[in-house]
């Protein structure tokens, strides 16, 4: 299991961290969580300077892509070469994104006819992309995921675990992460932001 979080220069460290943090309590041999980047170092909004685990070609063979966003999201999607790259199939692949990484979604045409959810910032640029936007934290459609809010990549990253893992699987990570006296508090409201949007059957077939 591959999950890439795309992660370009400018990007957000709560977008990118929070959810590869989250994603990590999964401890399996077989999983694997990993900052994906189109070069081999980017820097933050903030000025954190990491190095990419994994490459923007890689995302083609991953089983989970997740977007996160950054001030130089529309500089992004503006270069051909990082679309062209980004080679997505909906019908085999967990995709989601938060924020400005709805923008990318939008670019790459897979959100048509799907309502989305983004921060206030990039709701006019996901609009004007003719994407719905929601007033909603967490929407899922399918194997497609958007939510918006920095602390959103929560809900992400329980789709996420939910999805392939299980939901209790799911509430045992955020109960980890979630702070002592609120753990209960944060898992209920984690799960009732991504429950509605599991399948019958949630595990994921990577195969």
């Amino acid at each position: 299991m591959h999950i890439a979080i795309v992660t370009a220069e400018g990007f957000n460290e709560l977008d990118s961290f929070i959810a590869l943090g989250i994603l990590n309590r999964i401890k399996r041999s077989s999983w694997r969580v990993s900052i994906c980047a189109p070069s081999d170092a980017v820097t933050s909004m903030n000025g954190v300077t990491v190095h990419a685990q994994s490459r923007l070609t890689d995302v083609v063979s991953a089983d989970v892509v997740l977007f996160g966003s950054g001030m130089k999201t529309r500089e992004f999607v503006a270069d051909p070469r990082n679309l062209a790259a980004l080679k997505l199939d909906a019908k085999r692949q967990l995709i989601g994104a938060q924020c400005s990484g709805t923008l990318v979604l939008a670019k790459l045409g897979l959100l048509q006819g799907v309502p989305a959810c983004t921060d206030l910032i990039t709701k006019p640029w996901v609009l004007a992309a003719g994407v719905d936007v929601l007033e909603q934290p967490f929407f899922a459609a399918g194997n497609l995921a958007t939510a918006g809010g920095c602390l959103s990549s929560q809900y992400l990253a329980t789709w996420v675990i939910a999805r392939t893992e299980g939901v209790d699987a799911a509430r045992s990570a955020i109960h980890y992460v979630a702070p002592v006296g609120e753990k209960d508090t944060y898992v209920n409201r984690a799960l009732s932001h991504v429950q509605p949007y599991l399948p019958a059957v949630p595990a994921f077939d990577t195969a």
